[in-house]
């Protein structure tokens, strides 16, 4: 939640980063992990709503901006993928009617953010033919 504006003042916001996260994810490499381990493969990674999007949208490049938007939330954090911090589908990359996307969290992922103190979690997405890049920053 942002913390009321006040006229008059240079005070903007009360909210500070408490963790930004980064990743790279080769296009190739996760068409690859596609090829080799199929649906059951990519139930573990993403949301049916993530596969389905991506299928529809931007096959490989998706899969893999979405796999490094996990991995970057997993980095903000602090914690990388461990016990309790959550699993590959407690992060789901969704977009807005605008195409902004955002992270929905659930389950373990979601209570590790509370844990944080995170109150804004933002995504950014990126991706060409070879690589995806992620970026993301939790507020408190």
């Amino acid at each position: 939640m942002r913390a009321p504006v006040r006229q008059g003042t240079h005070l903007y916001s009360r909210l500070v980063i408490i963790g930004t996260g980064i990743d790279l994810a080769s296009v190739r490499r996760l068409g690859r992990f596609r090829e080799r381990r199929g649906e059951r493969g990519l139930a573990r990674l993403f949301t049916p709503a993530e596969i389905e999007y991506c299928r529809r949208a931007g096959g490989d490049a998706s899969l893999a901006a979405r796999f490094a938007a996990k991995e970057a939330f997993f980095k903000a954090l602090g914690t990388g993928l461990r016990r309790g911090s959550g699993r590959w589908t407690d992060i789901e990359v969704v977009r807005a009617p605008s195409g902004e996307p955002s992270l929905r969290l659930h389950g373990d992922a979601a209570r590790a953010a509370e844990r944080r103190g995170a109150l804004h979690v933002h995504v950014s997405l990126s991706h060409t033919g070879e690589v995806a890049v992620a970026v993301v920053v939790l507020e408190a």
